[in-house]
């Protein structure tokens, strides 16, 4: 028992060295640099598309996979709820949580910002995305950010780097830390053993996952619609009802951003470079702006040109981070249960119940956090299946597959704060391939776009 005591402890020791290398001033810098640049080159899309944005979107809801010419395995918006199925999880509750546990109200300023920018860079992942994706044997279209690094820049190690480290890092974050959060909650609102929730998890997500991305579209099709909207609305209801605490909620956050949190109650208090940390952090791990995730989902989007799908990728960013985050920590700044020391899905908990009558609100975020998680359980495993293709060939997909499975159960028994410290580490290290990708390709990237219409038949020609 003493062995395997050090062997976790050294991990744990690792993972923090690693950890403030990977989430120093150069990330910070690479992470908002590249958000920035992105946001320039393009026009600020995030702004100036938002009729756009909205067509291709809501605008296509109900309406099913009617253009059969234009090239694609699933319709526009079974991919599009997909992708926004992987990001909208946990972290969107238990992730939020954790990020004002640590930082305090200025963490949830440093998510706004990382959102804003990342609403060019998730559009631009996309585009991107879907320039470059193949058809596989099966003859369905496959692709992702290790294709446009690939074929973009002519670098196969580059492109075998980034999905190695996708691999492990969707591991961590969706079967691992959303499993986690899920049972961790369930045994605190209901007392049942984390084993038990995890046995269950796995068995239901096996049933979808085993079905390809078919089934994943259609279950996401009509879950992540419902359990964003249901969320929203209760969210809402607590913040209308408490607006006049919402002045003092909000000058806390932005004067938390840039000075030092001082220790309050149960919470420990936090460095500006912390709280910046921490913020850009979860709001990467909540909204995968710059990790080069939902190009994977997207690609599959029955589409005519590479914009339409990618405006998908601007509303994804804006529910995720600027709707839900905000929602989540609104409501845990009105309730004061930041500073008591509790943490994660127990602190939201604790927020959502103070603040609902007849405690109703954990359990409200018990069944949230079941329907968020087992949203990324789905679909950040098919991002895996993709990634290990691409290395080793269709043979590997039922291994990585039963594997998925396996971690689901490492997720259902590991500690909650290490799992949110391993997760920002992946988070981090997969970003920066294709961060630095994104830059290079942006003038490809501006050529994609100025071919509008006609870029199926000069892609063909």
């Amino acid at each position: 028992m003493e062995f395997f005591t050090a062997i976790g402890d050294g991990i744990v020791a690792a993972n923090d060295v690693v950890s403030e290398i990977v989430w120093g001033p150069f990330m910070i810098a690479l992470l908002l640099g590249v958000g920035v640049y992105l946001t320039l080159r393009l026009g600020l899309p995030q702004l100036t598309r938002i009729p756009q944005v909205i067509r291709a979107t809501f605008g296509s809801l109900g309406k099913g996979n009617r253009k059969k010419n234009d090239d694609g395995t699933i319709a526009s918006d079974k991919a599009g709820w997909a992708s926004i199925a992987c990001v909208v999880g946990t972290g969107n509750i238990t992730g939020v949580a954790t990020a004002i546990a640590t930082g305090g109200p200025g963490a949830l300023f440093w998510m706004w910002l990382s959102a804003f920018f990342g609403m060019a860079t998730k559009f631009a992942e996309i585009v991107l995305g879907i320039h470059f994706r193949e058809l596989d044997e099966q003859g369905e279209y496959t692709g992702g950010a290790m294709y446009y690094i690939y074929k973009g820049l002519k670098s196969k190690w580059l492109s075998y780097v980034f999905c190695i480290l996708a691999i492990f890092s969707y591991m961590v974050c969706g079967a691992i830390v959303d499993t986690n959060s899920i049972c961790l909650g369930i045994e605190e609102q209901w007392g049942i053993d984390p084993l038990i929730s995890g046995v269950v998890l796995l068995v239901l997500t096996a049933v979808v996952i085993l079905g390809g991305i078919s089934r994943i579209g259609d279950v996401c099709e009509w879950l992540t619609p419902i359990m964003s909207v249901l969320y929203i609305c209760v969210g809402l209801f607590i913040i209308l009802t408490n607006f006049t605490a919402l002045p003092a909620v909000f000058g806390s956050i932005f004067k938390g951003a840039f000075t030092p949190a001082g220790a309050a109650g149960g919470f420990a208090g936090a460095t500006v470079m912390q709280i910046m940390s921490v913020g850009l952090a979860r709001g990467l791990n909540s909204n995968e702006a710059g990790m080069g995730s939902s190009p994977t989902l997207n690609c599959a989007a029955q589409v005519d040109r590479p914009e339409k799908q990618g405006y998908w990728g601007i509303l994804e960013v804006f529910l995720d981070t600027i709707v839900i985050c905000t929602i989540t920590g609104l409501v845990i700044l009105l309730s004061g249960a930041w500073t008591s020391g509790a943490d994660g899905t127990v602190l939201a908990m604790a927020a959502f119940g103070k603040l609902l009558p007849g405690g109703i609100g954990s359990h409200f975020i018990t069944f949230a956090t079941i329907l968020f998680g087992y949203s990324c359980l789905i679909t950040s495993s098919y991002f895996c299946e993709v990634c290990a293709q691409f290395i080793w060939g269709k043979k590997s997909i039922l291994p990585l597959r039963l594997i998925w499975l396996g971690f689901i159960l490492v997720g259902a028994v590991g500690g909650l704060e290490f799992c949110w410290d391993l997760a920002d580490t992946a988070n981090g290290m997969v970003a920066i391939p294709n961060l630095i990708a994104l830059v290079l390709l942006c003038p490809t990237l501006l050529k994609v776009l100025r071919q509008g219409k006609d870029w199926k038949e000069k892609k063909a020609g």
